[in-house]
């Protein structure tokens, strides 16, 4: 089966702006920055952006699969990367040759780990990672407990070089479950060792200093989503997603557009539509809700998004030829506008972007 690329659809890759972004991170957190580049750097490229942050002076990475830092070891052989998975018993022969650091979630993974470790005959590096509230992954409230009671025994043959959390509700700077999770995750350090300590996702970041710890983690925030929804963007916009039109005509008041003629023209109006769907990452619920821009100036969808089209309504500016560019994603729409359109987070919007969009990578002049 081949690949097909949709010839009307444009994705580009700011990368200056990913390592702009990386910097913003370090100013605001005064402290070290371990990258996320999972699930393909959000649907953006992995290799192409961790290269570029490598070259930038970043030298830790976080992944979610075991694949993925396979592959992104084969082009980054001297970086740090770490695997939130953790350590499934399947998984640990990999780990090891491909020098891959897990984020032990559990006391089964730990042992799993220890027991790797004892049977190569040296010890090798972990995180352990602690579950201060979120209820997803990390050692639960008993296992900490039994864990902080064992540790020198349980961790005689791991290197722990990170101990980690993770916060739920880093979006919201009025929540009190960050202070809740601050002062939880405080109080888990103090059973261990003296290890480097990791809370901050992208919103934690922006909670202030007490938050960073020895490293923070961005995701969204390299690639241009604001952390912190409702309050000013820091982070510089990375992506630009266009489509060209491929028709426009005028239509007479009361006609219909598209499927279920969800949208009526309240006089005679001009529609021009485009070649990208929700096949492309322009999700349907973006339908009547969502907007393009057109040098500039912003359209309305009319009706609901197709799998490969898209119809705006360009009634009272002049009529884009065919081939014109619009944007979707962009300086003028940015990417938390139509995550906002769709109903959704810009975590999605992102890793929707359809592969069939050619990914174009450009820094700045």
């Amino acid at each position: 089966m081949t690949n097909t690329t949709n010839p009307d659809g444009s994705l580009v890759v700011r990368l200056d702006a990913v390592v702009e972004n990386y910097r913003i991170c370090q100013r605001l957190s005064g402290t070290k920055v371990g990258s996320v580049v999972k699930a393909d750097a959000y649907g953006l490229g992995a290799i192409p952006i961790a290269k570029t942050l490598y070259e930038a002076g970043c030298d830790t990475f976080f992944v979610a699969r075991l694949e993925e830092g396979i592959a992104l070891r084969c082009s980054l052989p001297n970086v740090r990367i770490f695997v939130l998975d953790g350590c499934p018993c399947e998984t640990a022969a990999a780990l090891i040759a491909h020098h891959l650091t897990p984020i032990l979630n559990s006391l089964a993974q730990i042992e799993t780990w220890a027991r790797a470790a004892h049977t190569h005959g040296r010890t090798l590096d972990a995180v352990i990672h602690i579950d201060t509230g979120m209820n997803r992954l990390g050692l639960p409230a008993d296992e900490l407990s039994t864990l902080s009671g064992e540790a020198r025994e349980r961790l005689k043959d791991i290197n722990v070089v990170l101990i980690m959390s993770h916060l739920a509700c880093s979006e919201d700077p009025s929540a009190t479950m960050n202070c809740e999770q601050l002062t939880r995750f405080r109080a888990a350090l103090g059973s261990f060792p003296p290890a480097p300590a990791s809370l901050s996702p992208s919103g934690g970041i922006c909670l202030g200093p007490e938050y960073a710890f020895d490293m923070v983690r961005p995701g969204i925030a390299l690639y241009g989503g604001n952390p912190q929804p409702g309050r000013p963007n820091a982070f510089k916009p990375v992506v630009r997603l266009t489509g060209r039109v491929l028709q426009t005509r005028r239509v007479d008041k009361g006609e219909s557009v598209g499927y279920g003629a969800t949208f009526r023209t309240q006089g005679p109006a001009t529609l021009a539509t485009v070649g990208l769907g929700y096949a492309d990452g322009l999700m349907r619920a973006i339908g009547n809700r969502g907007a393009g821009a057109i040098d500039g100036t912003r359209v309305p969808v009319a009706g609901r998004v197709s799998m490969d089209l898209i119809t705006l309504n360009v009634t009272g500016i002049p009529a884009p030829a065919v081939g014109h560019e619009v944007e979707f994603i962009g300086d003028t729409i940015l990417v938390d506008e139509i995550a906002g359109a769709a109903g959704t987070a810009t975590y999605e919007i992102l890793t929707n972007l359809g592969r069939r969009l050619p990914r174009t990578y450009v820094r700045a002049a």
